[in-house]
């Protein structure tokens, strides 16, 4: 089962009643394409983006900041032509420069305002499906930026509206001024603090959760040996899980799930993705990739059924407290 080639692949729902967004179960990531896991690929994303959409992956998730900017275009030149096909996400709030300059996070309604333009041109669309704040802007009260997110859905330049990196208390002061479609985080057997607060938050009030990272940003795929090369900036700081003792552990962590892989005849990736899938029908993970290779991987996770002691047996062999190293080196950004 390493492999998915003709399957096509099942819907679930985001959000509840007006708010309600029907998707791929598995999304596809396309920040990689363009930035931050070695040297960008144009051709491989959109290669990727035309099968994903072939296997019925048609839940694509970008941002502006990625590139910056230049994934965006990406993505919109890949869907050209299957624009009904897609459910198109994308996200503000990390502000960036031309340059590339991190110029922090930007929830002013202003800021909201044309950072949807621009987003809108550089896709090449006339709406968004789901428009997500990348970042809570902690000096902008939650209120005044959802509004503007509320603005854009009455204008018809976004038909839902979701977060990213929220606190339970964020999301509920949000959710009072617009209903929010979706909360995306982070989410694997790596990590699983938001099963504390913020998972029993989703449910009460009724927001699909996207987890990013799905498969700890590559960790639990099982490809990865040793330390990232120069120009992946999982090789720099931000990312302690890849360095030194935190990696020779956590690859140890790894290797109990291959083991369980194996009796299932299936990848650790396939393995790890079934798991986050199995957490619900209201969460639709968004592993990355640029390859097909990897993309029909991911979609054959699919068919990893696992049963409730399955299930037991995973979460045993990742204990939360044993994978060593802090998700982000710096977790100043995110509303804890």
């Amino acid at each position: 089962m390493s492999e998915q080639t003709s399957t096509q692949v099942p819907t679930r729902v985001l959000g509840t009643g007006d708010a309600a967004l029907t998707v791929s179960a598995l999304g596809l990531g396309c920040m990689g394409m363009s930035e931050f896991y070695g040297t960008p690929d144009h051709a491989g994303g959109l290669a990727t983006i035309h099968r994903a959409l072939d296997l019925g992956v048609t839940f694509l998730d970008t941002a502006d900041m990625y590139g910056p900017f230049i994934n965006e275009k990406l993505v919109g030149e890949a869907i050209r032509d299957r624009r009904d096909e897609v459910q198109l996400a994308t996200k503000f709030g990390n502000q960036r420069g031309s340059d590339g300059a991190r110029l922090g996070v930007n929830g002013r309604p202003e800021y909201v305002h044309s950072a949807c333009d621009a987003s809108l041109q550089r896709l090449g669309v006339d709406h968004i499906d789901l428009y997500y704040q990348h970042r809570v802007d902690f000096t902008v009260p939650i209120e005044e930026t959802v509004g503007a997110m509320k603005e854009l859905v009455e204008a018809g330049k976004v038909r839902f509206i979701g977060l990213s990196e929220a606190s339970p208390e964020t999301i509920r002061r949000a959710y009072a001024v617009h209903p929010i479609t979706a909360l995306q985080t982070e989410y694997s057997l790596f990590t699983r603090d938001i099963e504390d607060a913020i998972l029993p938050t989703l449910r009460e009030l009724g927001i699909g959760l996207v987890p990013y990272s799905p498969l700890g940003r590559g960790l639990l795929t099982g490809t990865i040996t040793k330390e990232p090369e120069q120009g992946d900036s999982r090789a720099t700081p931000y990312f302690p899980r890849f360095s030194g003792a935190a990696l020779e552990a956590n690859l140890k962590l790894v290797d109990a799930v291959r083991t369980l892989a194996e009796s299932h005849g299936c990848t650790p990736g396939q393995l790890a993705l079934a798991w986050v899938l199995a957490q619900g029908d209201d969460v639709v993970p968004i592993p990355g990739t640029r390859r097909v290779r990897y993309l029909e991987e991911n979609v054959g996770a699919l068919e990893v059924h696992l049963s409730p002691d399955d299930l037991a047996a995973l979460t045993d062999a990742v204990p939360r407290d044993a994978v060593v190293g802090a998700r982000y080196g710096d977790m100043s950004t995110i509303d804890g």
